[in-house]
């Protein structure tokens, strides 16, 4: 029935609202109801107790022992006294008088049906006389023409004989009105409130839900390819942080779309240049273009190319592997300051045909690490590599090793081209290449620092980049600290 999340969300907070104040007013109502009611008996029973007290010591005072009597030459005193006490209570009140015979010597605003002369039923009499604060929902058997509100109270002679009774009676329960008007108000009240917070609720919840929408729209966006759709970001609130996450993973899937093509574009190149060469060297060869006294040369070309493509292959076959989890590391101590010293060996051609200044500055001649040793050499010997590739000619090229709180920390320096501030961030990704232009590296394509910041992390441990553009790159990883490996006795 209720398809969207806007629907479903604002129809519950309306009926919540609704239920909230439909019980608050009935309460309210109730409550107007019985304040009314319990000011209606008050004003009634104080104007009995008044009136009785008032016609008891008059009557007391009088010269005359007939109640009656005295009734019939007092009325014009007592009339307006009761007229007042009506007016003055606001309410629709009533008084009779009675004598001890429950003959209505003086009815006052009473109702055209109630008479002078009418007289009281026995039964009700009786009840009337048994209490000096009778109280009851009745029509005195008779006497009133429907059951009423009904407060009475005996007038006594000097000797506190009953003479006659006071009677104060109303035909309704409440003060006229009263809780008419309070219910009147309390649903006003309701209603105001209630459209007010359903606007409130319905703006509120578009808020929450619009970037809901965006989100469901940007995600449609990106089952098509379209990565650079961005959803808005208003507040700071949770829906707010949901914005921003959804960017930062939009962002995430941009740039990793932009290293797919970029990744396609580089080893469709490293595929397509060593094959064309391979395959056009190869051909001459047979077809006797090239001559037998070059044909050596030509294949150390070839043998270059394939192991060039052997590289490559392997690159890729090692991001699976990691990827699969298929490749386990072997943790044993081993001297990290003796693998730096093989590694620039191995690159001693390449060091002295840049005129690079070598420096190893090892804290001390041997420090052992608990580690892969193949993982680590290959992490090594990817960092000395490459600092060897961009390293300017006859710039400072070093590695270090420091001990610091029970870590090993390598360095791999050289002076150099080094690498911008905005991509440093980018240097681990696969497939990032800082050198677009392939001037510098036309080996590459970019999966060398994302084996090897994978190595590092499967090892628990730290790498990172320090570089300043045009002057200087350094590559910085940690290793826990070992003691040296126990010799093994031989007999």
């Amino acid at each position: 029935m209720f398809k969207s999340v806007f629907t479903r969300y604002f129809t519950i907070f309306m009926v919540i609202i609704l239920v909230s104040f439909t019980i608050l007013g009935l309460i309210y109502s109730s409550s107007s109801a019985t304040y009314s009611q319990n000011i209606k008996k008050d004003s009634m029973r104080a104007a009995r107790d008044s009136l009785v007290s008032y016609i008891s010591s008059e009557y007391r005072m009088s010269d005359t022992s007939d109640f009656g009597r005295y009734i019939y030459f007092s009325k014009s005193d007592i009339s307006p006294i009761v007229t007042y006490m009506i007016n003055a209570a606001n309410q629709d009140i009533f008084v009779i008088v009675v004598n001890d015979d429950g003959k209505v010597l003086m009815p006052v605003s009473a109702p055209d049906s109630l008479n002078e002369g009418d007289v009281m039923k026995d039964p009700a009499l009786y009840n009337v006389r048994s209490t000096d604060d009778y109280y009851a929902f009745t029509d005195l058997d008779g006497l009133l023409p429907s059951k009423m509100l009904v407060y009475g109270g005996s007038v006594r002679d000097k000797n506190e004989n009953p003479v006659g009774t006071v009677l104060v009676c109303s035909a309704s329960s409440s003060v006229p009105g009263l809780a008419g008007n309070a219910v009147k108000t309390t649903v006003i009240a309701i209603l105001w409130v209630t459209a007010a917070a359903l606007i409130t609720v319905f703006f509120v919840t578009d808020k929450i839900v619009s970037p809901l929408k965006k989100m469901s729209e940007a995600a449609r966006a990106f089952s098509q390819g379209k990565f650079d759709v961005r959803v808005p970001v208003t507040g700071n609130d949770e829906v707010a942080e949901l914005a921003e996450a959804f960017n930062s993973m939009a962002s995430s899937l941009e740039k990793n779309e932009d290293l797919r093509k970029t990744f396609l574009a580089n080893v469709s190149h490293d595929l397509r240049t060593p094959m064309t060469t391979i395959a056009g060297f190869i051909d001459n060869i047979l077809s006797g273009a090239i001559p037998p006294e070059k044909q050596n040369y030509y294949l150390e070309i070839v043998s270059s190319e394939v192991k060039r493509l052997a590289r490559l292959v392997n690159s890729l076959l090692d991001i699976s592997r990691i990827q699969a989890g298929d490749r386990k590391f072997v943790m044993a101590p081993f001297d990290i300051c003796e693998m730096s010293r093989q590694i620039i060996i191995s690159l001693e051609q390449r060091l002295e045909k840049k005129n690079l200044d070598v420096r190893f500055e090892p804290e001390h001649d041997n420090m052992y690490v608990n580690a892969d040793r193949d993982a680590i050499y290959q992490v090594l010997y990817n960092l000395c590599d490459n600092a060897v590739k961009f390293a300017r000619e006859g710039g400072v090229y070093k590695i270090s090793h420091i001990e610091r709180s029970g870590k090993i920390y390598t360095a791999v320096y050289n002076e150099g081209q080094g690498i911008a501030k905005e991509e440093l961030p980018m240097v681990f990704d696969r497939f990032y290449k800082s050198d677009k232009s392939r001037g510098l590296d036309r080996t590459g394509v970019g999966l060398g620092l994302y084996i090897v910041k994978t190595i590092i992390d499967s090892h628990g441990e730290e790498i990172w980049v320090n570089s300043t553009y045009g002057e200087y790159c350094e590559f910085v990883f940690t290793l826990p600290q070992t003691d040296p490996p126990k010799k093994q006795r031989t007999d």
